[in-house]
């Protein structure tokens, strides 16, 4: 069961997604709790799965990665079976960064980095195309990124939080 986060969670996991390396003394500053306290809450919210993982952020184009393209694609055949033969193909792509499943004229989106326009020709006219799943590919290459990024808006979003969340937060759980 996932917990009612209150303020200072909020505040704790905002921090930690701009940067995950801080420490429990770093952390209880920003959020105004003791470092113990604010310990046992990154431990809660690791344990209940809303902290997945921390993680480097590295930058693709100084490791030679020049190429980012968005892959529209469609299966040739709407079935349970091709969908789990599509999911095990990209699962088997390190160039798919992110990979959704969507409404409108095409089944998936596929984020992609590669190194240069021949590894994205590659990777459509010999991975993607030739698949028994896919029966259609349509790619854009990005141009420009103009914004970057997985930091999620939790205080946007937790500003209307419920009264008994606030209320806990008003009583002081801290030490």
């Amino acid at each position: 069961m996932l917990p009612v986060l209150d303020l200072f969670d909020i505040r704790l996991l905002d921090a930690l997604q701009r940067e995950g390396r801080l420490g429990n003394q770093q952390l209880a500053e920003i959020v105004h709790l003791s470092p113990s306290q604010c310990s046992r809450r990154r431990v809660t919210l690791e344990e209940v799965g809303i902290i997945k993982r921390y993680r480097a952020e590295l930058d693709s184009r100084r490791l030679g990665f020049s190429v980012t393209a968005m892959i529209q694609v469609t299966l040739a055949t709407h079935s349970p079976n091709n969908a789990k033969e599509f999911k095990a193909l990209i699962g088997r792509l390190p160039a798919v960064q992110e990979a959704f499943s969507v409404t409108g004229d095409s089944d998936y989106v596929l984020k992609v980095v590669v190194t240069d326009l021949d590894a994205l020709s590659s990777l459509i006219s010999d991975e993607l195309l030739p698949h028994r799943s896919v029966d259609h590919v349509r790619s854009s290459v990005v141009l420009e990124i103009l914004k970057s990024g997985n930091d999620l808006p939790l205080p946007d979003h937790f500003s209307g939080m419920p009264a008994q969340a606030k209320r806990r937060n008003q009583s002081g759980d801290n030490e």
